[in-house]
Formats: C-alpha cells, structure tokens, sequence
C-alpha cells in the first residue's frame, strides 16, 4: 500500500480515521503482514522488510492524528516525522493475537509521542500543568463547536460547553499561544510596524548626563565644604547669589568671588584627571 494512501473506512472507534474500501484494505493488509512478520526472525532481511511495510501501510495513521495538533503552528511534516516514531514502537510491541485491531492499539501511542514532542521540545514558556491540560479540552470544544455553529465560538459558549469561567477559557487561549516566543526585532505581520524592541525601548534622555553627574560628584568632594553648600545652593535649589547671601550671612560679591574660585578649582581638577 503506497504511503501517500489515506483510509477510507469508517473508523471502528475514535482511535481510527475514518474512510471507504481503502481503509478496509489497510487493514486486511496489516493483518497479513503482521501475521508474516511473527514468522520471521528480527533483525533479518526478510523481517525488515515487512516492518518497513508495515510502516509504511499505516503513515495515513499517523498523519490523521497529526491533524490533531495543527493548531499548534508546528510544521506538519515534523509532526508527522514524530508521530512515526510512535508507529514503529507500536508495530514492535503489537500482538495480533491479542485480537485488538492495530489502529486502536497504535493511535495511543502515535498521539503520546506527538505530546512528549510538543511538551518537551516546541513550548518555550512554561505552562502550569493543570492549565495546559484544560487548554487541550479548550482546543477541542472549540473545534467541536466550531463544526455544529460553522463559526468560531464565543468565549462564553466554550465556557458553557466544559462547565468552566470565561476567565478560565481566556488564560487557556493565552497558553496555548505559549508554544512559541516572538523575537522583539522580529517585524509585526500585517500591521506594518517595526518589532517589539522598536517600540518598547526608548532612549532616556538622562542617560546622557550619567556621566557628567558622576564626574561632578567626584569633583565637588575635593572642595572645601562652604564652597560645596553654595554650589549646590546655586545650582541644585536654585537659589541667586542674593538669597545665598542671605542663607549664608556673607555678602554677595563674596559669594561671586567664591563661585569663581571653585569654577576654578574645578576645572584644573578635571584637567588633572582627565
């Protein structure tokens, strides 16, 4: 059976995908081979070559439970490539003799080893585990819904449907887009803008005299502590030479003078550090 065949049957439980005649082959066929395959011994020829054709008999299994998961913006073939894995532990563990059919007994499987993918490699913001369970009924009242209404439901419809708040919906949907973390340079699709780093950040325009405070600083603790007081009179308080001189008790030409000279000051410290 050619891989790229899908079933037709209609499924014999949940676990199976739907489908016609093709199904019903797909599963005569795996019967036969899984019966040839207990004939033979593993790890030679002949049994590698019914595993193989084994595999690739049931890929449709595997591509319809992928399907499953294609709200989760994860390249399909990926998925898919995962959900192999699954398959083939399953054709090794199999017992036909068990009477279950392979299809119920593989999907389990198939979707735990898609759900350890997603849970251990694709989800880059940690969920709490009760909330990304809920997420998943979340996801699966919203397509069911979606099939009875033709609409995406409301917010208070999933609510209704599994018994929970809208608040609890909400923080559902917020996880489930957790899978995946926006760069903040990368541009936003559709609305034209710039990424999240270009309008998030800004430049603080006081950064620029970081520097320059830091340096005055230095410099004022070389002065003597009067000169210190009426600089930082004048230029943090924002007082004049006049109300200084009132503050201090001296006159205003001596304030000037002593402005003056601590200008000086200063300046030579600063050509000495520099």
């Amino acid at each position: 059976m050619p891989a790229s065949t899908a079933p037709q049957a209609p499924p014999q439980n949940e676990n199976e995908p739907r489908g016609g005649s093709r199904g019903a082959d797909t599963r005569a066929l795996t019967q036969v081979l899984f019966a040839e395959l207990k004939e033979l011994t593993p790890g030679t020829p002949d049994h590698a070559k019914v595993r193989a054709a084994l595999i690739e008999a049931n890929l449709p299994l595997v591509r319809y439970a992928a399907i499953r998961f294609r709200s989760r913006n994860e390249p399909m073939e990926d998925v898919v490539q995962v959900g192999t894995i699954g398959l083939i532990n399953a054709i090794d563990r199999f017992d036909p003799d068990r009477g279950v059919q392979f299809p119920t007994f593989a999907m389990p499987t198939v979707v735990g080893e898609i759900k350890r993918y997603f849970r251990d490699n694709v989800r880059t913001v940690h969920v709490p585990r009760r909330l990304h369970e809920l997420w998943v009924q979340v996801n699966g009242a919203t397509e069911d819904l979606t099939t009875i209404h033709g609409r995406t439901p409301s917010t208070a419809e999933i609510a209704e449907r599994l018994k929970i708040t809208e608040e609890e919906v909400l923080s559902c949907i917020e996880a489930g887009r957790s899978y995946h973390a926006t760069s903040l340079e990368a541009a936003q699709e559709g609305d034209g803008l710039p990424g999240l780093v270009d309008r998030l950040g800004y430049e603080d325009p006081e950064l620029a005299g970081v520097e320059h405070r830091d340096l005055v600083r230095h410099l004022l603790v070389q002065l003597p502590e009067r000169e210190q007081r009426i600089l930082l009179l004048r230029y943090y308080s924002n007082l004049t030479q006049s109300q200084i001189s009132a503050e201090l008790g001296v006159s205003q030409m001596h304030v000037s003078r002593l402005l003056a000279r601590s200008f000086a000051r200063l300046r030579s410290a600063n050509r000495i550090d520099s």
